[in-house]
């Protein structure tokens, strides 16, 4: 049968036999020595960088270097110049893979892949999505993520998904009107997988649960629910895979780095440690071991058109105890590091603590649907949220008293119902914003 998928990605000049070769071959390294061997990449990868490539040479402001731990940690101010300046020399915007970032949480960011990197990644996400079954070329998408809305980009991503095997549900419209178009194209087609945001496909699955229906029984082909993007709560996947009727899968990546982590059949988020590394280090950059939290930091072994090298993602993380070179495995993702809120007595919760308290304040009758939290002063947060009715006196009440036990007492809080809640550009749900100015 025609392998569609493939040959679209080598029709775009991504060597994908190629890449698949190369990815047998490092999974092939057997663990005692694959300490070894990504040593070995990573000092490849930074003396390529340091001899062909300005940008990366003014950071670390020599051309050699001694010890990883001493290379600089990059972060995405330091992307804020034009792309050109940051090639590798013999690279150009023709010949590599130009891409942005979405901008969901700050300024989008122009990146570069070189395309011989670009195949290995996707050949690493094939293997993994065929864990679950999951074939590229044959394996129908429904897909739940953002798209352009003006005309000829929207075009363009139509196309695009025909070729992947695709089909884009439009995310702005959950209502129950919409949600039941989306039923209803479940209901005649025979999707294999979903794939896209998290809170998106959250919103189908409360909608599934009062009306007391299970996906699977409306689309019996479905396979399994491949969440990404936002974070995924246990009570979330719960609820998912009780009415989605299908496992659920945690993906986490970024779109200027790599695949960062998948769960397996076993329910570990498995790393990728085969064309990346991921480090965890404290507030200093100082690496941690195993066990404790910091500041995830990524570099992307096989990119030589444009350096991700100790790259700081933005987010909180813990990996595991037991950990090896070769599987390395994600404890917890904690979320990003810039969603910090600012209490009058000093105190820096992380901006996700309060969506956990507020999440399981309240509770289980599928009357709030989503919600957002946005700090506008130093003691008031303001609540946006949707719901089949206003939050009531008491719920109100519950809530405030157990924020004043986990937090601080005296501070305000602002709710506002609406009808949708306003999103990125890309669809995602920015669950805490912070208008407070901080250090950096």
């Amino acid at each position: 049968m025609f392998k569609i998928f493939d040959f679209s990605l080598k029709m775009n000049g991504f060597p994908l036999e190629e890449a698949k070769r190369k990815l047998a071959q490092i999974l092939a390294v057997p663990e005692q020595d694959y300490a070894a061997f990504l040593e070995h990449k990573k000092r490849e990868l930074v003396e390529f960088h340091l001899a062909s490539n300005p940008f990366y040479q003014s950071l670390v402001g020599k051309n050699s270097f001694d010890r990883w731990e001493d290379l600089p940690i990059m972060r995405k101010i330091d992307y804020q110049r034009p792309l050109d300046q940051r090639l590798s020399e013999g690279y150009s915007q023709k010949t590599a893979y130009i891409n942005k970032t979405s901008g969901s949480s700050g300024d989008p960011m122009v990146f570069a892949k070189d395309k011989a990197y670009h195949a290995l990644i996707w050949a690493n996400i094939i293997r993994r999505f065929g864990w679950y079954g999951v074939d590229f070329n044959h394996s129908l998408q429904a897909r739940f993520y953002g798209m352009p809305l003006d005309f000829i980009p929207n075009l363009t991503l139509r196309f695009k998904d025909i070729l992947s095997r695709r089909y884009r549900f439009s995310i702005f419209d959950f209502s129950d009107a919409g949600i039941e178009i989306i039923l209803k194209k479940f209901a005649t087609k025979k999707f294999d997988y979903i794939n896209g945001y998290t809170s998106s496909i959250v919103l189908v699955a409360k909608y599934l649960k009062k009306k007391n229906l299970i996906l699977k029984e409306i689309c019996p082909t479905l396979k399994v629910c491949i969440v990404t993007s936002e974070m995924l709560f246990e009570d979330d996947k719960m609820l998912l895979e009780t009415h989605l009727g299908i496992p659920v899968v945690n993906e986490y990546g970024a779109s200027e780095v790599d695949m960062i982590a998948f769960q397996n059949t076993e329910d570990e988020w498995i790393v990728n440690a085969e064309s990346s590394i991921i480090e965890i280090v404290d507030e200093n950059g100082k690496i941690l071991p195993h066990g404790q939290q910091g500041r995830i930091l990524v570099t992307c072994l096989y990119n030589f058109a444009h350096p991700f090298i100790r790259y700081e993602v933005g987010d909180y993380g813990i990996l595991d105890e037991k950990s090896t070179a070769k599987k390395p495995i994600l404890k917890k993702l904690i979320g990003r590091t810039n969603d910090v809120a600012i209490l009058p007595s000093g105190k820096k919760p992380a901006g996700m603590t309060f969506y956990s308290i507020t999440k399981r304040l309240f509770g289980d009758d599928g009357n709030v649907k989503e919600f957002v939290i946005k700090q506008t002063k130093l003691d008031t947060f303001e609540i946006d949220y949707t719901s089949e009715k206003p939050l009531s006196e008491a719920e109100i009440s519950e809530m405030e008293k157990v924020f004043a036990d986990f937090l601080e007492p005296g501070l305000t809080y602002i709710y506002h119902r609406k009808t949708v809640l306003e999103r990125s550009k890309s669809g995602k749900l920015k669950q805490f914003v912070s208008e407070l100015k901080q250090d950096s």
